[in-house]
């Protein structure tokens, strides 16, 4: 099968040509590599901690002051209400802060045991070439999580965004380098080839891939590092759940919810997917999610007055309204309000306004599969254990989330959920000082928080003896 030359970008919002960028070919694969190997060699002697933290700091400084630039380019390539977009570059600068200001700590050595006539530690290595793919929704916040720690361990580092959102590897490249970051210590190529991806992953120059992205995708990627023993970091998404338990303000966790649930259209890896609500307050609740959802406006992304924007894709969109349909005609009821994104939706086929649905089970695709999109299904239970029980059936487990005024309760209910970040009274929210992290097939590996630079460095062991001299005559 041959390789194809060009990738052209798509806009969602008007379903043309923005962007065509050359698709990396097999024969450039063995320089790409090679470059960033001599990069590497030369960048873990050159540039000492310190000097790469002050790089990363006018990188970051770089990225706040070009926000509105940015901005503009991902709500073209991506669809993102251009009212929001720019919170994306504040909060990937945020993340990178954090991360620098810990920096030295995390990478700091570790002393053995004290001995007499010995000396003994433990140095924090760089592994080497990383590979990062990451995805289009969030293209920076992704890519900050795996790109800042990367660079700050010393390593070399070959970008490959989405097609979607070409633009944020070639932003991140210019900006480490007018940071002074070193020539080819930071490459990207652009790929739809899985087999170009996969022979990448297979040189023995790349030390370590981190990827972000579908499952189906990181399942592939791990394919193709079977063969080697690098580690492979994987971030694949949710399906994340919400209970809403009975003593809660409806109003205000109907609001929080709605949010979780539709913010970038649904999609978001940790968007809330589905909802239990506790039956003594389950219509109730339902009313008060329609009317929040009447706040909503679907439109043309690039003016101020949109709060929703399209979705990424016609495939997207069809499989969004596909899933709707499969609960519906599996006994959902549809109480999405009459006529408030009926204008929207004359946009064009991207444009998919929010789904209210109710009375869901988990016969419908739309509870036990991975949406992606403005949609709201939920589910009236009749007590905490029935939620709690509901919530893990799934094989995914990225985030959940518990609604309810008792933090007590709250919290204990909280120990019997099966995701790697759990939430009180909030949703959709991956802390930077708190691992981010999957369970079950959401993936393996850690970003963010104090061990998110663990699987950028190697342990490097020193066990030293003092040489004993010769005793005089």
């Amino acid at each position: 099968m041959s390789v194809p030359k060009l990738i052209t970008t798509i806009s969602p919002i008007t379903l043309k040509p923005i962007y065509t960028r050359p698709a990396l070919q097999p024969d450039e694969i063995p320089e790409l590599v090679s470059r960033a190997q001599d990069a590497f060699k030369t960048f873990r002697f050159t540039h000492p901690l310190s000097e790469r933290q002050a790089i990363v700091r006018k990188f970051l400084d770089t990225a706040l002051a070009s926000k509105d630039e940015i901005s503009t380019q991902v709500t073209e390539q991506m669809g993102r209400p251009i009212r929001f977009t720019p919170s994306e570059i504040e909060t990937m600068v945020k993340r990178g802060e954090y991360l620098l200001n810990i920096s030295s700590e995390a990478l700091a050595g570790v002393p053995g045991d004290p001995e007499p006539g010995f000396t003994r530690f433990v140095r924090k290595e760089p592994v080497g070439v990383v590979l990062i793919i990451f995805p289009w929704n969030y293209p920076y916040l992704t890519l900050v999580n795996s790109l800042v720690p990367a660079i700050l361990a010393g390593n070399a580092v070959i970008l490959k965004p989405s097609p979607q959102t070409p633009t944020s590897a070639e932003w991140a490249l210019s900006m480490f380098l007018n940071a002074g970051l070193p020539l080819d210590v930071v490459q990207c190529f652009h790929s739809v080839d899985a087999d170009v991806i996969a022979q990448v992953i297979q040189c023995p120059e790349i030390s370590l891939v981190s990827f972000t992205g579908s499952h189906e995708g990181g399942l592939a990627v791990q394919k193709a590092a079977v063969g080697r023993t690098i580690p492979v970091m994987l971030e694949l998404g949710g399906n994340d759940p919400a209970y809403v338990r009975e003593d809660v303000d409806i109003a205000w966790t109907a609001e929080q919810i709605v949010d979780g649930a539709v913010f970038n259209s649904g999609q978001s890896c940790c968007a809330i997917e589905r909802v239990y609500v506790h039956e003594s307050i389950y219509d109730e609740f339902c009313d008060k999610v329609v009317e929040v959802v009447k706040g909503y406006k679907l439109g043309d992304p690039r003016l101020e007055g949109a709060t929703l924007g399209p979705v990424v894709s016609v495939a997207s969109a069809r499989r969004i309204r596909e899933d709707v349909k499969e609960a519906v005609e599996k006994g959902a009821k549809r109480i999405t309000p009459a006529g408030v994104f009926e204008e929207g939706e004359k946009l064009g086929e991207t444009f998919v306004g929010i789904e209210v649905l109710k009375d869901c089970t988990h016969d419908m695709r739309i509870m036990t599969t991975e949406t992606f999109g403005p949609t709201i299904p939920i589910m009236s239970v009749p007590s905490d254990e029935a939620a709690i029980k509901l919530m893990n059936d799934s094989n995914l487990g990225l985030t959940a989330s518990i609604w309810t005024k008792d933090f007590e309760k709250g919290t204990e209910l909280l120990e019997g959920v099966e995701a790697g970040t759990v939430f009180l009274n909030r949703s959709d929210y991956p802390s930077p000082d708190l691992a981010w992290t999957g369970w079950k097939e959401s993936g393996r590996g850690v970003t963010l928080g104090r061990g998110g630079f663990e699987a950028f460095v190697k342990s490097w062991s020193w066990h030293l003896k003092m040489y004993k001299a010769e005793p005089e005559c």
